[in-house]
């Protein structure tokens, strides 16, 4: 697809078909891992990948959706496919202490949590990955983490930042109300960018 109609369809979907996904296509979008940006290299990221029912349903329980299923219905369980996007914070201390990378002799004072601004990356990578081969995603977050990191068996290290949820969108996944509620709240550009200085104000 072209950049601009992947862009065009980028949205966070909460209705999917029941259709299973190939195994190559999950895997392919799963490798988008190895392109995520990462601070220095530090290959902090970590996807985890579910298709088993018994699983996706319990991890649906631990992230609540009950408290979505009477707007949303069960959008979280039903879709095919879960990856639970974590990340490990000690990969990036690592790396920002070897020689290359001390400054006067210590590691950098983060100006921000470089770990979670490349989670962010990777969780677009993957949408847009899934996009480009015809499918949906949607993001949740899981308050129970660690109940979640022992039912998956994630290292202690890796910190659950959610679930991203993969399928083909259900019919009527892009409802036109829902389209036009969104574009009511969609602040001015002017709002958003500025050129040169904040204080000039947009043409």
């Amino acid at each position: 697809m072209e950049f601009d109609a992947v862009l065009a369809r980028r949205r966070m979907v909460r209705r999917y078909r029941p259709d299973p996904i190939p195994s190559e296509t999950v895997e392919k979008i799963a490798r988008v891992v190895r392109k995520a940006p990462s601070a220095g290299f530090s290959q902090g990221h970590r996807l985890l990948v579910v298709t088993g029912r018994a699983t996706r349903e319990r991890i649906a329980a631990l992230a609540e959706e009950h408290r979505y299923e009477a707007a949303q219905g069960r959008w979280i369980s039903s879709a095919p496919v879960h990856m639970v996007l974590g990340v490990s914070e000690a990969d990036y201390h690592e790396r920002y202490t070897r020689p290359d990378k001390l400054i006067d002799g210590k590691e950098m004072e983060w100006p921000a949590p470089y770990w979670w601004v490349d989670s962010g990356a990777l969780l677009m990578l993957v949408q847009l990955a899934a996009i480009d081969a015809g499918l949906a995603t949607g993001f949740v977050t899981v308050r129970h983490d660690q109940e979640l990191k022992e039912l998956l068996g994630l290292p202690a290290d890796v910190a659950v930042v959610g679930v991203i949820t993969l399928g083909l969108p259900a019919d009527d996944a892009a409802r036109p109300a829902d389209a036009a509620r969104l574009r009511s709240l969609r602040k001015p550009y002017g709002d958003l960018v500025r050129h040169e200085s904040w204080n000039v104000p947009p043409p």
